[in-house]
């Protein structure tokens, strides 16, 4: 019996008991539905760089026009002024980040701002395991959302792999932990790497018979993980000895080495999807700053290194005529809270930006800045305005080449599509987007008490999604979540249960949003 007949048949009494190997999770049943269509081959590659920590945003991306309401939350972390770097009128970049600067102006480097989830977890382990499986906060999926792809294109995976068709891992993990992000139902699509050129086979055994027990089936999957390793291993080699690296990386620096081998089997051939680096350290809580010089200190050097890295691997590319095949992306398993604290660092918080680079990305800031107030409450994070979960659909369709529906099915039903991808990507139809600063949305009374309306106008049809956040980043009620005639709207609620404090309330028209904050009395 093959292992995947194995798992399916044992889904009948073990439906929610996850099996361990090697440390990866593996589950007999998946919450997604099938696809009807795949995508084509190509040879495109999307780069993840992982911030592991909660890397805090606002000392990032930093918002220019919030800057004396910053000062009055933040002052003892808070970058001058005068040496923050312009992107926008309205938007800087930290210091450090100088060649990050450059690749905004060479338009190969964008933001989305505050990105999240409804109902934050601020719990290290379980808002990366949200962030890997792509899941709601209330629901525990034993699959990545990658790994979900992986199994709709490759369903009979990891059985005859590699094969002549697919002879390359499907992804890759830089370092020496699969990334859950490239789980599957059956087996993890990801391998992990230290150094391309120097990979040991591992001893495959006798292939005596075996029996026709589960311990059989385990002992059989071992085998063809360990045969498939070894093959996938010699692929990797002959292309770190075929690929070359042009640009200069900065040797001390972890994750430009990491960036510099990935540079280095794309440039040789590697059919590679999927690679993941890490950057660990942004668990920020004290010395984010060295107290009296805001420029220096443990952010900034982890900046300055994920900046550099970025840098030099598009700097790479683009020396070898590689960056239209290859985009890459960020994230970090929550933001930090909005005010400081005494220790001249910064607590666990909600939403934070991702920032995209490569060639084919959109070389914009998108989404409005996140608004501070001077009376912003001790636990409050920057408010959600982008769901993590559209900006990965916005990368599988316009990069990959997956459906909308398709996207629906893999990470949820209220998947919004974002212009993240520019035209040398695949193009998708959609509507005209409507300009959703001009369609006069507002809230009153602000502050209010028992009551408060939500004002907007439309001048078509559209999908319309109106949902409410408390200052921790859960959400306490949608209102509004169907297609909508053009016109003028209101939309009344009670809030009498509520207690007073900072609320946000988040309105989605299309495929934009909108977050905005009121206070109860």
């Amino acid at each position: 019996m093959k292992r995947r007949q194995f798992i399916k048949a044992a889904g009948t009494t073990a439906l929610s008991l996850p099996i361990f190997l090697n440390g990866m999770r593996l589950s007999a049943v998946a919450p997604w539905s099938v696809f009807n269509s795949m995508e084509e081959e190509s040879d495109r590659v999307l780069v993840i760089v992982q911030m592991n920590g909660g890397n805090d945003g606002l000392n990032m991306i930093i918002p220019r026009d919030q800057y004396s309401a910053l000062a009055a939350v933040r002052n003892n972390i808070l970058i001058p002024e005068n040496q923050v770097l312009r992107l926008t009128d309205k938007t800087g970049l930290h210091p450090a980040m100088k060649k990050l600067e450059l690749l905004y102006k060479e338009e190969r480097f964008g933001v989305v701002q505050s990105v999240g989830y409804p109902n934050q977890n601020r719990s290290h382990f379980r808002s990366t395991d949200i962030w890997t499986s792509g899941s709601p906060a209330n629901e525990f999926w034993n699959s990545g959302w990658i790994g979900r792809y992986f199994d709709e294109r490759y369903p009979s995976f990891p059985d005859d792999y590699p094969n002549e068709a697919h002879p390359h891992p499907f992804a890759i993990t830089m370092g020496s932990l699969v990334s859950e992000t490239c789980q599957g139902l059956v087996s993890n699509y990801g391998m992990t790497v230290e150094d391309p050129s120097n990979l040991f086979p591992l001893t495959e055994g006798e292939g005596s018979e075996l029996p026709d027990t589960p311990y059989g089936s385990e002992l059989a999957f071992l085998r063809i993980s360990i045969a498939q390793t070894n093959a996938y291993s010699s692929t990797i080699m002959a292309a770190a000895n075929r690929g070359s690296n042009q640009a200069e990386y900065t040797t001390t620096n972890r994750l430009a080495q990491q960036l510099k081998n990935v540079a280095l089997l794309v440039s040789g051939g590697l059919q590679t999807k999927i690679y993941i680096v890490n950057i660990g350290g942004f668990d920020t809580h004290a010395n984010q700053v060295v107290e009296g010089n805001t420029m220096v200190g443990e952010h900034s050097d982890l900046l300055e290194r994920l900046s550099d890295a970025i840098g030099s691997f598009q700097n790479d590319l683009r020396l070898q005529g590689l960056e239209h095949r290859v985009v890459g992306m960020t994230f970090s398993e929550f933001g930090r809270k909005i005010r400081s604290n005494e220790s001249f660092g910064t607590d666990h918080g909600t939403a934070a930006p991702m920032l995209l680079f490569g060639s084919c990305i959109n070389p914009t800031v998108l989404g409005d800045n996140p608004l501070i107030h001077p009376n912003v409450g001790p636990e409050e994070g920057v408010p959600m305005q982008h769901d993590f979960r559209d900006v990965y659909g916005s990368i599988l369709q316009d990069w990959f080449g997956v459906s909308a529906d398709n996207v629906r099915s893999l990470l949820h039903d209220n998947f919004q599509k974002l212009p993240l991808i520019q035209p040398c990507s695949v193009t998708t139809s959609t509507q005209n987007s409507l300009a959703i600063n001009e369609l006069n949305i507002q809230s009153f009374p602000n502050p209010f008490r028992e009551q408060v309306t939500v004002a907007f106008q439309l001048p078509r049809q559209a999908w319309v999604r109106l949902s409410v956040f408390d200052s921790l980043g859960s959400e306490l009620e949608v209102l509004l979540n169907k297609q909508v005639d053009s016109g003028e709207h209101q939309i009344r609620f009670q809030t009498g249960r509520w207690p007073s404090g900072a609320y946000f309330y988040r309105l989605q028209i299309d495929n934009q949003q909108k977050t905005q904050r009121m206070i109860k009395l």
